[in-house]
């Protein structure tokens, strides 16, 4: 034997044994450490032309987010072109580790794609995130998730800085989310698709799925996904690999006879996020009280149905994203926060029975499903959602250079932006807030505003050199209006970028300000008429003297002009 002939069998000797390691370790009860992770894919990148594994930036935890890619061209440069200018699936593992069914999904799918003999040219360019969530992977334990059955062990939900990272994708907290952005605008991914473990009520599925809203998605995506995509996977499922795919099972009342409602997929989740720049978007929720192994056989069948089929419809794939991204551009008005309109339609559910027993530690009745009663009817699915807000979309929104903190964020994420090259003065609209509520408690390190109320006025506004100009006929438009509209429910606005501008920074002294009023009630005839109105009927306004001073002192030019005026303006 020939030198080159005994290398081939070692090295098909070494790849075998690996190969055989990998499926014992990853079809059985355990998920890989991040280090036994990373380890083996670096193996398997050097020893295969078609798996490539890149560093894409430091997590939270200092440990670097890799991207593995497979059916790419062996080198960085030609492989993220290769990925935005052909068909491209990306998947994205372990953002919350202690759900980490995809992550061995992926395992046993890249070892199967590499013992196989057929080509991989008719496949999609695929890209896995193997660990999102490299701090809350290294957090591992046996006891974080008290519902679930199996792994032996697994990570954590939240990052080293305690976020849950499936909220974090527009205020960008975490460097997690500004690493996500470099892979997701690097790649450009036609089809998105984010594992984990639910959540919720028994049932009998094993696999159950969350699309974005389709009454929000743009009309060719809306198409593509309700005729072709779902009806095709779920044929898929059934068919070849007997698995019933239904819709993600969140509830409306205690039980799901109660009926289900849709998932709304905000701007801050994963698929949320990415569907704002027209990739088809997915959750995919395993049930939590199914064996481990079973649940990661159902991640890797949705992956291989979802691979074969983007396979066979690129160039419909390709003609709906370009479809969506020219109406968007085009679009004149911007509709925002969903809800779903109470409407109902009928769909058949696979459940079991339940009913309420008395605990003999509590005492209390408790919820108790009964899984040798397994049941199959039609329940209510709420699915039907409208739009509470509609706004006629500006020809530019401007941002004041001082914000760096949302121009970095609008940078990464590939708005185009033109820096001002002079100081001007110009007649735009302004964001004037009129009211909001504040949560209770934090949420994701934030005391978010809710229920905003917002006056579109319009003054003369001096920009500054460096200030930004964004124009919003350009394909990442979405994302624009999804954080620049204050009114939207996972604005900048919202997630407290803009807390400074709502507090009142000068104020007056009542024995200085009195002696002032008679000249300044003299010189605006509007003020006075409008105060002697308010003295008139107001007997609470009229006994206080301060409120009177401050009714004066807020009309007068005396009064800051930018309190409550948000520093992002737009121009129709």
């Amino acid at each position: 034997m020939n030198f080159i002939a005994r290398l081939g069998v070692v090295f098909y000797l070494f790849f075998f044994s690996v190969s055989i390691i990998a499926q014992n370790i990853w079809e059985g009860n355990t998920t890989p450490t991040y280090l036994e992770l990373s380890e083996y894919l670096l193996r398997v990148s050097k020893s295969s032309d078609n798996v490539e594994l890149y560093n894409m930036g430091k997590s939270d935890y200092g440990l670097p987010i890799y991207v593995c890619i497979v059916n790419g061209a062996k080198d960085s440069l030609q492989t993220f072109q290769k990925a935005r200018n052909e068909t491209t699936i990306l998947i994205n593992n372990a953002i919350h580790p202690g759900e980490p069914d995809g992550v061995n999904a992926c395992l046993i799918w890249l070892d199967q794609i590499l013992c196989t003999e057929d080509p991989l040219e008719e496949m999609p360019v695929v890209a896995f995130i193997p660990s999102f969530n490299v701090g809350g992977m290294i957090n591992r334990s046996t006891n974080s998730r008290a519902n679930q059955n199996g792994p032996e062990e697994y990570g954590f939900r939240g990052n080293a800085q305690n976020l849950d990272l499936n909220r974090d994708f527009i205020k960008m907290d975490s460097k997690n989310a500004f690493v996500f952005s470099k892979i997701f605008h690097g790649l450009d991914p036609d089809i998105f698709v984010d594992n984990h473990v639910s959540n919720g009520a028994d049932y009998q599925y094993t696999l159950t799925y969350i699309s974005s809203l389709s009454d929000r998605l743009p009309p060719s995506i809306r198409k593509i996904t309700n005729e072709s995509l779902l009806p095709s996977l779920e044929k898929d499922l059934a068919q070849n690999y007997g698995i019933d795919l239904f819709p993600y099972v969140d509830l409306k009342g205690q039980t799901p006879e109660g009926g289900i409602v849709s998932f709304n997929d905000l701007p801050r989740y994963s698929m949320g996020y990415t569907a704002l720049f027209q990739s088809l978007s997915f959750t995919v929720e395993t049930h939590m009280l199914k064996p481990f192994p079973q649940r990661v056989q159902a991640t890797l069948a949705f992956m291989k149905a979802l691979i074969s089929w983007t396979a066979k419809h690129k160039k419909l794939i390709e003609r709906s994203r370009l479809k969506a991204r020219k109406s968007i551009a085009e679009a004149e008005t911007y509709c925002f926060n969903y809800k779903s309109d109470g409407n109902a339609d009928s769909i058949l559910f696979k459940g079991f029975e339940h009913s309420f027993v008395r605990h003999h530690i509590t005492g209390l009745n408790r919820l108790k499903y009964d899984t040798s009663a397994p049941y199959t009817r039609n329940i209510a699915h709420y699915k039907s959602f409208e739009a509470t807000r509609e706004v006629r979309i500006p020809r530019y929104y401007f941002v004041g250079r001082q914000e760096k903190d949302v121009i970095k964020r609008l940078k990464v994420n590939q708005v185009d932006m033109k820096k001002l090259k002079n100081d001007t003065v110009i007649q735009l609209g302004v964001f004037e807030v009129l009211d909001f509520e504040v949560s209770k408690r934090p949420y994701e390190g934030h005391f978010q505003l809710k229920n905003i109320k917002i006056n579109y006025g319009e003054r003369r506004v001096a920009l500054k050199k460096g200030d930004v100009r964004i124009a919003t006929n350009q394909q990442n438009a979405s994302f624009i209006h999804a954080v620049l509209q204050p009114e939207a429910e996972d604005s900048y606005f919202s997630w407290n970028f803009f807390d400074s501008y709502l507090q009142q920074k000068e104020y007056f002294s009542s024995y200085v300000f009195i002696d002032k009023i008679e000249e300044i009630l003299e010189k605006d005839d509007d003020l006075r008429k409008a105060y002697e109105s308010k003295m008139e009927e107001d007997l609470d306004f009229r006994k206080s003297e301060r409120a009177q001073l401050y009714f004066i002192y807020k009309g007068s030019p005396y009064f800051e002009k930018t309190v409550n005026i948000l520093p992002v303006f737009f121009q129709y």
